[in-house]
């Protein structure tokens, strides 16, 4: 079977993002089994710069190498987009993320103000409360949406409390991202659904309103915020984000409202859909939960980088070759486009032994799935560890016969890798001889 009928040259479709995951695991074994990085075709989208194609980076080594060499391989004018950004879309989507250095170097340095290991230890007392007052929620209501109930609490509860911005604003946020992030999902464009091809015209303005309304809802409410701190400043980390510390520089309000978009973005929907996906992980295979539970603490790292590898909650992001060059065998030209597939990376079987297999006690876990090494590495990355071991640990010591129920319902998408509901329940503990319920002991 050759890569062209397994359907690789359609990878910037959405519809071969809705194909089993089995076909699509066997598509990228074929390509990183192929002689270097292939072509993939890419839809027309109206009132952007898009079509032609792409160069497809899926194993490890070609990953990791186009992540390092930013002056080969730009992040302007695009990285988070198969499609160059329309320009009433750059206020509001044009963040560090699409940057190269100097100015990416310096924007990250005043941004990761909010990501030092000082306000990090500070937060964990505020993570344990929110952690505790999800579950005490969920068992009062008892279960119907794992991913609405908890998954999605957690992370923007915990972004907005950071920023100081008022949790009556928290359902907003929530909504205004998964329109932004789950534009290709008819669930979220305002039921469409087809946005990369057989498209009317209509439709496709009337989901590119919808994103644009989204993208400016948030960046708005960030920037209306950003000003009033500047006004007034307070202790939380907006006003040391927009406000100069120390004689060094501070985000303009455009800035901090793009930053704030890729914040929500970023923070929120990785953590929430790893969560989500860890959960269903440990319902599917029962022998690594009980792995995790005899050892909570000792061994909770190790399951944690072994969902992010195995889940990948972000799929690609797109790098701009910046000279004619050969790379992994291939001639590539100035002004083509790379699209760095972290899932496939994150299966390299030149890596990680037996890849498919979920093992929390995986050794040497050297997943991209955080954005591979190099200047844009995910900022938030220990954050994110540290929301999933205290939910968690929070989850399965007090509700240890938690499980989720059937499929998840997946975002349709080619960028996340997201879980949009899940059904779960909580079944009862089996009785022990004497007749009392048995709870399992939680080490660590």
């Amino acid at each position: 079977m050759t890569i062209e009928t397994l359907g690789a040259e359609r990878l910037g479709f959405v519809g071969f993002w809705e194909r089993p995951r089995a076909e699509r695991d066997q598509v990228f074994a074929e390509l990183r089994a192929a002689d270097g990085p292939q072509w993939f075709m890419m839809p027309k989208v109206p009132f952007t710069e898009s079509g032609d194609g792409a160069w497809a980076l899926v194993t490890h080594a070609q990953v990791s190498e186009a992540s390092r060499d930013a002056a080969l391989f730009s992040s302007e004018p695009t990285a988070n987009s198969l499609a160059d950004l329309p320009a009433i879309l750059e206020p509001y989507f044009g963040s560090m993320i699409n940057m190269d250095d100097p100015r990416h170097a310096q924007i990250r340095k005043i941004v990761a103000r909010a990501f030092t290991p000082k306000i990090l230890q500070q937060m964990e007392e505020d993570l344990r409360v929110r952690a505790t007052r999800i579950v005490d929620d969920l068992l009062r209501e008892g279960p119907t949406d794992f991913v609405t109930q908890v998954a999605a609490r957690l992370p923007i509860e915990v972004i907005c409390d950071m920023l100081g911005i008022p949790g009556e604003h928290f359902a907003d946020i929530q909504r205004w991202t998964n329109q932004s992030l789950g534009y290709t999902d008819a669930e979220y464009n305002g039921g469409i659904p087809r946005v990369d091809e057989d498209l009317t015209r209509v439709d496709m303005l009337r989901s590119f309103a919808r994103f644009v309304r989204a993208g400016r809802g948030l960046f708005k409410l960030a920037k209306r915020i950003g000003e009033d701190r500047r006004r007034n400043p307070t202790g939380d980390l907006t006003t040391k984000l927009v406000v100069a510390q120390d004689g060094e520089e501070a985000l303009t309000p455009q800035e901090f409202g793009a930053f704030f978009l890729l914040l929500v973005a970023a923070g929120n929907e990785t953590t929430r859909n790893a969560l989500a996906h860890g959960v269903h992980l440990f319902t599917r295979n029962p022998d690594q939960l009980a792995l995790l539970m005899e050892d909570f603490d000792g061994r909770v790292g190790g399951a944690i980088e072994e969902i992010i590898r195995f889940a990948s909650p972000v799929i690609m992001f797109r790098r701009n070759v910046t000279r004619d060059v050969v790379f992994h065998g291939r001639q590539m030209r100035k002004g083509d486009k790379v699209v760095l597939f972290y899932p496939s990376a994150n299966r390299d079987e030149t890596v990680f032994a037996e890849p498919d297999r979920f093992d929390i006690l995986r050794e040497s876990n050297r997943h991209v799935g955080f954005g591979g090494p190099g200047p844009h590495y995910c900022l938030g990355a220990h954050l994110a560890r540290r929301e999933l071991t205290v939910m968690l640990r929070e989850l399965y010591t007090r509700v240890p016969h938690l499980r989720t129920v059937g499929e998840p319902d997946e975002l349709r998408s080619y960028f996340i890798n997201g879980i949009k509901h899940m059904g779960f329940a909580i079944d009862a503990p089996a009785a022990d001889a004497s007749g009392a319920a048995a709870v399992p002991a939680v080490a660590g």
